[in-house]
């Protein structure tokens, strides 16, 4: 389930560690979700043959520019249209589903594509709160509870974990062991992940600044569990590479873009890559921006692998997941195969 460790963690290179891929699967701009959704069953059939182990898709809602909100249908399609890699959700937000719900459809998926199915889970809503009002039919708009959501959606998985017997079963669902992840952007997730002795996967490429930070968190509160002897963090990071060095600096420009409207609380399509990004933003606005895409690794091949091999070196993570928003799609389909390749031969 986890790839083991073959080296000493300050010595790990990146052909020691497993790839995977984060889809937003993003909605250009001229473009629609269904393109889209095309586009992300075409790029996980190529990811499966260069070597990546999962494939995740987030949730979000009431966001122009991202189309996988119906993430565990999108997984069922992903899953149909290829043969071994992965798939899973990177994250379903829990607050805003039932956990019962959430066992039964990943129960399902599990069901259909046996020992494949992975379930992150992240404790923010994914969306605006008048978004999130409309999601929840309680309209609890806070995460507080996540701890207790988390230990029943276990529960209806394996019984064995609840104090009291389980009144409701989740069929299909209950037996079977589908790995669960906490994912986070700060050390809530990170400290509880630890102490449940799960695997957590860290947002680093929406979250520089608390990387850090929250791996040590999750490392130092890790009680072995059934699940994992030793910590297991997965690390996103966003990644543009390109033949030349140029033409990745271009095509970063539609991911910046990206963020410039979620800062200016436009969210939008993904749009085209312009010439020069500093003239599209204020010097307020591109510290904002830095902040947000401050470990962003862009360049050719020879930058892209140095890079990531200093970020390795300095998160020590186990896996790292390559998120890459890029306009066009030969590009992007492009940017993964380059990081593959060096994530190989590393």
């Amino acid at each position: 389930m986890f790839k083991k460790k073959t080296s000493l963690q300050k010595d790990k290179q990146l052909s020691d560690i497993s790839y995977s891929v984060l889809d937003l699967s993003p909605i250009l701009s001229g473009g629609s979700a269904a393109e889209s959704l095309q586009n992300t069953l075409d790029l996980a059939q190529r990811a499966e043959k260069w070597g990546y182990t999962r494939y995740w898709l987030a949730e979000h809602h009431n966001m122009p520019g991202i189309a996988s909100s119906a993430t565990s249908v999108v997984i069922g399609h992903v899953a149909a249209g290829t043969s071994s890699i992965r798939v899973g959700s990177g994250g379903i937000m829990l607050p805003n589903h039932a956990p019962l719900v959430i066992a039964e459809q990943f129960g399902t998926l599990e069901s259909l594509f046996p020992g494949r199915i992975d379930l992150g889970l992240g404790r923010a809503p994914g969306t605006d709160q008048i978004t999130a009002h409309a999601l929840r039919r309680d309209r609890r708009s806070d995460g507080e509870d996540f701890p207790h959501q988390l230990a029943e959606l276990r529960a209806y998985f394996d019984p064995s974990l609840s104090t009291a017997k389980m009144p409701v079963r989740a069929i299909p669902g209950e037996g079977l062991n589908i790995p669960i992840w906490l994912l986070g952007s700060s050390g809530f997730s990170a400290q509880l992940a630890g102490s449940l002795g799960l695997p957590f996967a860290f947002a680093s490429h929406f979250s520089p600044e608390n990387t850090l930070p929250a791996l040590e968190l999750y490392r130092s509160y890790f009680q072995p569990s059934d699940i994992l002897d030793e910590p297991y963090a997965m690390v996103g990071i966003n990644v543009i590479a390109a033949d030349q060095q140029k033409d990745a600096e271009k095509l970063a420009t539609s991911m910046q873009q990206q963020f410039l409207n979620l800062i200016r609380n436009n969210p939008a399509p993904l749009q085209p890559p312009i010439d020069d990004i500093n003239k599209a933003a204020s010097d307020y606005e591109k510290a904002l921006l830095l902040q947000r895409t401050g470990s962003s690794i862009v360049g050719d091949a020879n930058t892209v692998k140095e890079k990531l091999q200093h970020f390795l070196e300095d998160t020590r993570a186990d896996e790292i997941m390559i998120n890459s928003q890029i306009f066009d799609h030969h590009a992007r389909l492009r940017s993964y195969e380059i990081t593959a390749d060096i994530m190989k031969k590393a």
